[in-house]
């Protein structure tokens, strides 16, 4: 039974799966694939590989669908099948695990680790064996179910079913929407020019409830126009409800010494739409105090030039006179008889 819709109610599955599932669940079904080259059985790409079954065995996994796609309401159980194609010339054991879906730092798609214990959708898988050993040139069919939980919330609930074998890891990705009301929704925040990296740095925030393929278009004024124009174009993030992730826009030719407006635009589908601005001032502040360091000490040799002058100026003065020319007018005084502060007789001493 396909996860892809149209679905059978939760009752007509809870039904099917009681006269059926507890079978399939038993044992993996090996289905004998064409005849293939032979391969060396070193844990390469080639040496074996998981895809959604496309047919049981009726065509080859490759195909088929890329991912699976379910959809049911809270309390629903999902039924569907992995195909684990073991192309070499040896037997191939594989460990299959549900994990849950999140965003790396740049905002693509990833998976919890292997030591993570799944939380959301990973924890609704169940396999018929979690490890499945798949003959030489063999595809092994592996049924599993996932369970809706009766309190999940609507909207996107993205998983993945997580293989391992000779150690080397990959995953199918599941997409699974629960039913109800949908809501597309996402901010723009913390958005900070920073012209010494020649980058714009800003967070994209999922608001809703479904997983988001956001676009992004950049424009910046400065004093004498605009700076900075570019349209909207699809980033490569795909990101979940719920999750925040940090991101930079470059800016190679930043002006040196502007003012700056910037504004950004975000959007994706189902009508989510958000602008965030920033300002900055940009100023080259390491020629700014080169400058200032040069403007002092032009100043204060100035300053010291002046002093200096002032001093040697004074140092050629020559030797006040004053004085050796009051005494001079002394003794001519006296001769003559009236100088002051001298005594003079007409006669008699007194």
């Amino acid at each position: 039974m396909p996860l892809m819709p149209p679905m059978m109610s939760s009752a007509r599955v809870r039904a099917a799966l009681t006269s059926s599932v507890g079978a399939a669940l038993c044992a993996a079904a090996l289905v004998v694939t064409a005849a293939a080259p032979a391969h060396a059985d070193g844990g390469g790409s080639a040496d074996w590989s998981v895809a959604p079954s496309a047919g049981a065995g009726k065509r080859p996994a490759k195909d088929g669908r890329p991912a699976f796609y379910a959809e049911g309401a809270p309390g629903a159980v999902l039924q569907d099948t992995l195909s684990v194609t073991n192309p070499g010339p040896k037997p191939r054991t594989v460990s299959l695990r549900g994990a849950d879906a999140r965003n790396t730092g740049s905002g693509a798609f990833s998976v919890t680790p292997a030591k993570g214990s799944p939380k959301g959708t990973g924890a609704w898988i169940t396999f018929a064996k979690r490890q499945v050993k798949v003959p030489p040139r063999t595809r092994a069919e592996v049924p599993f179910t996932l369970t809706v939980p009766a309190s999940a919330l609507p909207g996107d609930h993205p998983g993945a079913i997580v293989a391992s074998a000779g150690g080397r890891t990959v995953g199918v990705r599941v997409h699974l929407r629960v039913g109800g009301p949908s809501l597309s929704a996402l901010t723009v925040e913390r958005v900070k020019v920073d012209t010494d990296a020649e980058r714009i740095t800003y967070d994209l925030v999922n608001r809703g409830n479904t997983v988001l393929t956001p676009k992004l278009a950049v424009h910046a004024e400065g004093v004498l126009g605009t700076l900075l124009d570019r349209p909207a174009r699809t980033l490569p993030v795909e990101l979940l409800p719920g999750r925040r992730v940090s991101l930079t826009e470059p800016w190679r030719d930043a002006p040196a010494l502007d003012a700056v407006d910037v504004e950004l635009t975000a959007t994706a589908a189902g009508g989510a739409r958000d602008t965030a601005t920033a300002s900055a001032r940009i100023v080259p502040w390491g020629a700014v105090a080169g400058g200032g360091a040069l403007l002092l000490a032009v100043a204060a040799g100035a300053i010291h030039l002046v002093r200096r002058r002032g001093r040697r100026s004074e140092e050629r003065q020559p030797e006040p006179v004053a004085d050796e020319q009051e005494r001079g007018d002394e003794r001519e005084l006296a001769r003559t008889g009236t100088g002051t502060g001298t005594r003079t007789r007409t006669g008699e001493e007194l």
